[in-house]
């Protein structure tokens, strides 16, 4: 065209035809103005669907958590936090998008929002982000962070995804870097811009889908998991006479610690003993032979009550053929402490039971004994009962015997390392604890000694401050430790009983 001396006619006829080509560019660029205008609708529409099934979700979750608190209970936490942020970040964004529009007559014609006037003058002040504009990336950063934090390395697979999402990085571009958000929204038109803030709060909703997905299915696969099941055995009968085969069947049970009842009924009436997600029983045996147990478990599941039946046997017998030994703390006796002990023998009156040990003395009450350990690392007890048919049945146990551990120094009930302004450390008195004990003893405190930084050692006599201990806790600044050590102590009741040192306390000046 542009080759030779051209006839007016032909300049013509180029000049339409260039014409001719910027109508088609014109044309074409209107139709991916509505082409972005529709994809803002789909988007929009999706974004209401994700949000009506998450909410079903958050509720689904709540009510499992007030029903299971301790199965569900964190995870509902998690939720309602990633909830309440989303939520906040979703309304931000929308809120900006109301405002980049609120010029706009009709918000369907898609292809009058061509100008990129609009988001320039939004999102940046001269060269650099305006309050808006940073305001957007404040919120978007705040976002991302606090999710992750929320989410934690549990959900690392959604955190990945969120620091794709939600990250602003320089962006790279043919000759450098770019800053996000000019990269993003610097010279693009209206439409498309209202499009990208609409996909991210897609994106929002995909990830808050996500959570509350990985939540339930780590959830059950948790419920399901091999590790939760224990082995059962089911005899065929709830007794086995002796000369006889047994018979019976080893099975799999689910064992869930968590998983608690709303209620359960055994032989009509209720037990309110739940512990590690069984019902602990406690009533009277019955009559020699078959007994029945029967009742339901009753769970709340989606509001309603689901109700699992029991119905089993238990056998009580008259003959035994061992005694049945038991501490009533635990399975070790404690050196200079009076021991509680319980001995008896299925079907054996108490009267007819002997029992003999070192340290071993009965006590009031049916089937009572104490026993006082001495020297040595075990103690045996030997049992023997007189059946009414005149045969003795013999059986041993032997304990453990255990010293008392080391009492800690404290204050206030508190030892260890603490931290107390020395005003009030000048007026406490010391004593001595053993910390998760099985027994609760009593520690008689005689005197110790106080270390105060930049000043010498003071002995005390009792268990308060004396004047020498006052003056150098005087000096001390905030900061200092103070050190409480050599804590002379003995066991109350039994003064003989030579104690383990007392560990000492650290007190951290405020």
């Amino acid at each position: 065209m542009a080759g030779g001396k051209q006839s007016p006619r032909q300049k013509m006829i180029n000049l339409m035809y260039l014409v001719f080509i910027a109508m088609l560019a014109m044309n074409m660029s209107k139709q991916v103005l509505s082409a972005f205008g529709f994809m803002n609708e789909k988007l929009t529409e999706a974004n209401m669907s994700a949000e009506q099934d998450n909410a079903a979700t958050y509720a689904n979750l709540a009510t499992k958590a007030t029903e299971q608190a301790e199965k569900f209970g964190e995870q509902n936490r998690k939720a309602q936090q990633v909830q309440a942020l989303s939520l906040d970040f979703n309304a931000f964004i929308e809120k900006m998008k109301e405002e980049l529009t609120a010029d706009v007559e009709d918000k369907t014609d898609y292809e009058s929002m061509d100008s990129e006037n609009a988001g320039n003058a939004y999102f940046f002040e001269g060269e650099k982000p305006s309050a808006k504009g940073q305001a957007f990336l404040d919120k978007m950063n705040e976002y991302r962070t606090q999710l992750k934090t929320i989410l934690g390395d549990k959900y690392s697979s959604i955190v990945e995804k969120v620091e794709k999402r939600f990250s602003t990085p320089d962006q790279k571009v043919e000759d450098g870097t770019q800053p996000w958000l000019n990269n993003r929204y610097e010279g693009f038109p209206l439409i498309t811009t209202i499009t990208n803030l609409t996909q991210i709060q897609a994106d929002i909703k995909a990830t808050e889908n996500e959570m509350l997905t990985a939540m339930v299915q780590g959830q059950l696969e948790s419920d399901v998991s091999m590790k939760n099941y224990t082995t059962i055995l089911v005899p065929e009968t709830p007794a086995t006479l002796q000369g006889t085969n047994f018979k019976g069947k080893i099975v799999l049970g689910k064992y869930d610690a968590s998983l608690k009842p709303s209620k359960v009924i055994v032989n009509g009436k209720e037990i309110t003993n739940i512990a590690n997600g069984g019902a602990i029983l406690d009533f009277p045996s019955g009559n020699v032979g078959e007994n029945e147990i029967v009742g339901k478990f009753v769970f709340k599941e989606n509001g309603e009550d689901v109700e699992i039946p029991i119905n089993t046997k238990y056998a009580v017998v008259a003959k035994p053929n061992g005694a049945v030994i038991s501490a009533d703390k635990m399975n070790v006796v404690y050196r200079g402490v009076v021991n509680p002990i319980t001995i008896s023998m299925p079907g054996v009156p108490d009267n007819a039971i002997t029992a003999s040990a070192p340290g071993l003395k009965k006590a009031s009450g049916l089937g009572k004994y104490t026993m006082t350990p001495g020297t040595g690392k075990e103690v045996n007890i030997k049992v023997t009962g007189k059946l009414p048919t005149g045969e003795s049945v013999t059986s041993n146990q032997t304990f453990r015997i255990k010293d008392i551990p080391a009492p800690m120094a404290s204050v206030r009930g508190e030892y260890g390392e603490i931290k107390m302004p020395k005003t009030s450390l000048q007026k406490v008195t010391v004593g001595a604890v053993l910390p998760d004990f099985v027994f609760d003893l009593k520690i008689n405190v005689s005197g110790f000694s106080i270390k105060v930084p930049g000043s010498a050692t003071v002995e005390v006599k009792g268990t308060k401050l004396n004047a020498a201990a006052i003056r150098a806790l005087s000096k001390a600044r905030k900061g200092d430790v103070v050190n409480i050590f050599n804590v002379k102590a003995k066991l109350a009741g039994n003064s003989s009983y030579r104690l383990k040192k007392v560990s000492g306390l650290m007190v951290t000046i405020q």
